[in-house]
């Protein structure tokens, strides 16, 4: 996968490092639950509040958890290359990345049937879903564009270019998109009613943004993978904290119940958990022993639970070949306050 590479490189050096000292309030969560699944790779994993399901972007089969029972299914639905499964809010479907056949499959959200695969850019890899425009968006980030999807039509409506390498994209809800720029240091402002890009936060300090979400007060909060936290007022792009965090993240995620953003680190193995109670209020309250390369997952808004997926590493790698995971290892990681 796209951090792992970087991940392993210096993970025997550097995962036994301290961890920053902990903020006086604790999160509460803990690792409570490893349920096992299939070997093989991982990206995104994503929430299905209206379904109650965590899934999970594995290799070429979706991976999809009951989130009140536990239970695994393996093979919820084929992909080729995946990356993101994004359930599509007031519909019975489900949209997913596939950066090997250069895809956005469209399926049904009952049993993972498809429904339409249609072409894309290359590089298919993050994707949002903004209510204003009632588009998903998908992120195809060598290219650096932004590929526009009407689900209902089930057809591409159009692609907005955007300057540098994507990684990760969010909403407002009312049309504004934020696309972190990760060869430049960067957040992209489109406009998505106009289709065009407005403008671009510089990140002083920030080497590879990887996560973004979109949170409570207009905040934008980036996770690097140079090991900074970044929040940002979205509005102006003016820097409001930047917060040390562990190595090598890929994710934010936002509860909005709790007014919480987790960013898991790959490096140290842990969930840095920021309070974000008020438009000021930008803390570290917790860094959460999770497991060395848990660097993706979702939040449960309704429980407060956090799911992670993970894996075991070969060490050391050899040079110029790509990390590999121990048979029998990958996991996803159940963190919850009881």
């Amino acid at each position: 996968m796209r951090l792992a590479s970087l991940v392993i490189a210096t993970l025997a050096l550097l995962a036994l490092a301290p961890a920053p000292a902990l903020a006086a309030t604790g999160s509460g969560l803990k690792v409570v639950m490893r349920i096992p699944g299939p070997d093989g790779g991982w990206d995104y994993a994503s929430f299905d509040a209206a379904r109650r399901r965590v899934y999970v972007a594995h290799g070429n089969v979706v991976l999809a958890v009951n989130a009140d029972t536990e239970k695994l299914n393996p093979a919820f639905a084929a992909g080729d290359g995946l990356h993101e499964v994004l359930p599509i809010p007031g519909s019975s479907e489900i949209l997913t990345t596939n950066s090997g056949d250069d895809t956005a499959k469209i399926l049904r959200a009952s049993n993972g049937s498809l429904i339409a695969a249609l072409p894309v850019a290359a590089d298919a890899d993050a994707a949002t879903y903004d209510p204003a425009t009632g588009l998903a968006v998908v992120v195809n980030g060598a290219p650096g564009l932004l590929t526009l999807v009407d689900v209902p039509a089930r057809k591409v409506v159009g692609t907005i270019k955007v300057d540098g390498r994507l990684e990760f994209a969010a909403t407002d809800g009312k049309g504004r998109l934020y696309v972190n720029v990760v060869d430049k240091g960067q957040v992209a402002v489109v406009n998505l009613k106009a289709r065009k890009v407005t403008g671009y936060y510089a990140m002083k300090g920030c080497g590879r943004p990887t996560g973004l979400a979109y949170v409570l007060g207009g905040r934008l909060v980036s996770s690097c993978a140079s090991g900074v936290a970044m929040i940002l007022d979205a509005a102006t792009g003016r820097q409001i904290a930047a917060l040390k965090i562990g190595g090598f993240p890929d994710a934010v995620l936002y509860d909005p119940v709790r007014r919480l953003a987790m960013i898991p680190t790959a490096l140290d193995g842990r969930l840095n958990v920021i309070a974000l109670s008020g438009p000021h209020d930008n803390t570290i309250i917790d860094r959460v022993p999770t497991q060395i390369g848990a660097r993706t997952g979702a939040v449960d808004p309704k429980t407060g639970r956090v799911w992670l997926p993970t894996a075991t590493y070969n060490l050391p790698v050899p040079p110029g070949q790509r990390p590999t995971t121990k048979p029998g290892t990958f996991r996803i990681l159940v963190l919850d306050r009881r």
